[in-house]
């Protein structure tokens, strides 16, 4: 079977975070916001919105919040895609009806909508040529990004998005095997375990041979390591501090 080309377009995915210095258009960036615009959401909540970074100083400061991550502040474009319940607390007061915003699930929805449309963007502007990058980094120091975007009560950021034309092209990071992900009718954890050994197998071999930054480390290590220690401890308290007290 042949691939689809929308299949082949997914399924091509790989971080730029090299761009030309090359500027896109404003047409361009128009459709990508669009198309974040067009992805689900639930109950057609729209809990999201996304802010253009085009002023350099505050790119070099988010860049610095973000762990100094220098393309933060060298891409073409750099967006921060923010859960936002703001309008709708506004409806709220208008129409004078409670405002329930204490449960858990309100920042889950906030969370995956405001991911499902940085996706959509990504996978736009891929479409017209560009290369981009998810920064998770924008969640380092939550309280001091809101401060700097001004972000209102019932907002939190949620990713950054670098965007450009790509100066190189990288290799593919290989992803867990289809059996390990994929399961029908329930969870089957019976062949987890062989599927970590292929995975680390397979990475081991991808990050020993990258150029640059070569790594002699598979995933279960880096996952490890990852895993072994507190992330992000400040994400919590802020949270409840813009309005989202996670009953």
């Amino acid at each position: 079977m042949d691939k689809h080309p929308v299949a082949n377009h997914i399924q091509s995915h790989r971080s730029t975070r090299k761009f030309k210095n090359t500027r896109i258009p404003e047409e361009i960036i128009k459709e990508i916001i669009t198309s974040a615009q067009w992805a689900p959401t639930s109950h057609n909540v729209q809990a999201y919105s996304i802010i253009s970074i085009t002023d350099q100083t505050l790119r070099v400061e988010l860049a610095h919040l973000c762990g100094d991550q220098k393309y933060v502040k060298e891409a073409p474009a750099f967006f921060v895609f923010t859960a936002d319940f703001y309008p709708h607390s506004l409806i709220s007061r208008r129409l004078e009806v409670p405002f329930e915003m204490e449960e858990t699930e309100n920042v889950i929805v906030g969370a995956v909508d405001t991911a499902l449309a940085a996706q959509n963007a990504l996978l736009t502007a891929r479409a017209y040529g560009l290369g981009g990058v998810m920064i998770g980094g924008i969640r380092n120091h939550s309280e001091k990004v809101a401060k700097l975007l001004k972000l209102p009560e019932w907002t939190f950021p949620v990713m950054g998005l670098c965007l450009g034309y790509p100066a190189s092209i990288t290799d593919q990071k290989p992803r867990f095997p289809l059996y390990g992900v994929l399961h029908e009718n329930h969870y089957d954890a019976n062949d987890i375990e062989k599927a970590i050994v292929e995975y680390d197998e397979r990475t081991l071999h991808y990050y020993s041979n990258r150029k640059p930054n070569p790594k002699q480390s598979g995933w279960s290590s880096q996952m490890a390591a990852y895993l072994s220690t507190p992330r992000r401890p400040g994400v919590t308290a802020f949270l409840k501090k813009q309005g989202f007290k996670m009953k």
